[in-house]
């Protein structure tokens, strides 16, 4: 059986010049057919919600930032992609399609690294299911050093052996060069 991949947050309004490439490797992790099913999830930052009240940030409320990158479209069957509020790792939605699905492990890939990627590798780990996050498709939109932290927690909180490469970054630790414009 192959591991389910879990696509954190790889949307439109977190795609900057730290970020440009995450939805190409993720793409090209998709086509090498290791990983069934593709899950997502997508944040919504909700009027009223603690983002609004307690950080005055207000972006990420409605399309396109909320659009899942152009790259992965393809592949966000509806009943596959999980909307999360906040710092809401797992909803309770995908929770129970990973109970069901019932995987020794999950890969997980996405944006940002020191936050949502962070809480949902954590989440699945209180599951009882084993994430193994690929440090070559995940990034920051604060840049290498938030990236960087977000894997010293993780490899603290859920395995060092959790955290792999992919093989899909040419070399780079942080974001290519040529990624303020996009490809990897």
């Amino acid at each position: 059986m192959t591991e389910p991949l879990l696509v954190v947050d790889v949307q439109r309004g977190f795609l900057n010049r730290f970020t440009n490439h995450v939805p190409t490797r993720i793409a090209r992790l998709i086509e090498r057919g290791n990983h069934d099913p593709i899950l997502f999830t997508c944040f919504v930052n909700v009027a009223g919600g603690p983002y609004h009240r307690f950080l005055d940030w207000h972006a990420c409320e409605h399309p396109p930032e909320t659009d899942l990158a152009p790259e992965l479209a393809r592949w966000a069957a509806p009943d596959r992609v999980f909307t999360k509020r906040g710092y809401t790792g797992i909803s309770d939605a995908l929770a129970s399609c990973l109970r069901d699905l019932r995987p020794g492990g999950v890969t997980v890939v996405g944006i940002d690294t020191d936050m949502c990627v962070l809480k949902v590798a954590m989440d699945v780990f209180d599951l009882g299911i084993k994430p193994t996050v690929l440090v070559d498709c995940c990034a920051s939109t604060a840049g290498l050093q938030a990236h960087l932290a977000g894997l010293a927690v993780l490899a603290r909180n859920v395995g060092a052996d959790q955290l792999r490469d992919a093989g899909l970054s040419r070399g780079w630790l942080g974001a290519p060069p040529e990624a303020s414009g996009h490809p990897d």
